[in-house]
């Protein structure tokens, strides 16, 4: 049976249970933790260095009572950079292009800092709809597209992730189609095929860790102007 390109992007379900949740913990088991020693094993001190430099570039602009996130955004910038790691692994339950996932992390952790910025500083916060120095012809509609922009910020967290992971997971199947077409017909471009493919699978790895870093970034970035 010819399967569909897209069949790699259904929700995994087996024995008509729903996969989602064993895949969404399965991350976690491949990280190391902490220990009573006084020395640590070289990965994790690589784990811990890699952490501690993220958290204090990611929350050096940020305002003292927004480190209280640290912890969250920290987690989640890791957590998204191993489901994305395993989704480009050859069968395997591919998590990375679910569009539900992303927008479930988007919405409440974009929509937080905005309820506690109406909140506790509700002048600044209703500030950024209007910026100082606009011109009177403009205020209209700028009430009007300051409003719409906001409410579309998680939509676009969301889709800018898996477009991109989604994208590089068709490309990388179809020149690999190719790649397994040709090899019978004419091995020299076959040999090509596969050496961009590799090419390319590294160009993906490196895309999975940049979509998540620019995810937790923005989330940051909103975490500033409302704390």
């Amino acid at each position: 049976m010819t399967l569909s390109f897209f069949d790699q992007f259904m929700s995994p379900v087996l024995l008509g249970i729903p996969m989602m949740a064993l895949a969404l913990t399965l991350p976690w088991i491949l990280f190391t933790t902490p220990t009573l020693r006084w020395l640590n094993n070289r990965l994790l001190t690589l784990q811990n260095w890699f952490l501690g430099r993220f958290a204090h570039e990611l929350f050096m602009p940020v305002n003292i009572p927004g480190h209280k996130w640290a912890l969250l955004l920290t987690s989640l910038m890791v957590f998204l950079i191993s489901l994305n790691m395993l989704g480009l692994l050859p069968i395997s339950c591919n998590l990375a292009t679910q569009l539900s996932l992303y927008m479930g992390l988007a919405v409440p952790l974009w929509l937080a800092p905005v309820l506690i910025g109406m909140r506790n500083q509700p002048t600044e916060s209703l500030g950024h709809l209007l910026p100082e120095g606009t011109p009177t012809l403009l205020i209209p509609v700028l009430i009007i597209i300051e409003p719409i922009s906001l409410f579309i910020r998680p939509l676009a967290l969301g889709v800018r992730l898996t477009a991109n992971l989604t994208a590089g997971h068709l490309l990388i199947q179809l020149i690999a189609t190719a790649a397994a077409v040709l090899l019978p017909l004419m091995p020299a471009v076959a040999i090509l095929t596969g050496i961009l493919l590799f090419l390319l699978t590294l160009l993906e790895v490196a895309v999975a860790m940049i979509q998540a870093y620019v995810f937790v970034l923005l989330l940051s970035l909103y975490l500033q102007e409302n704390v």
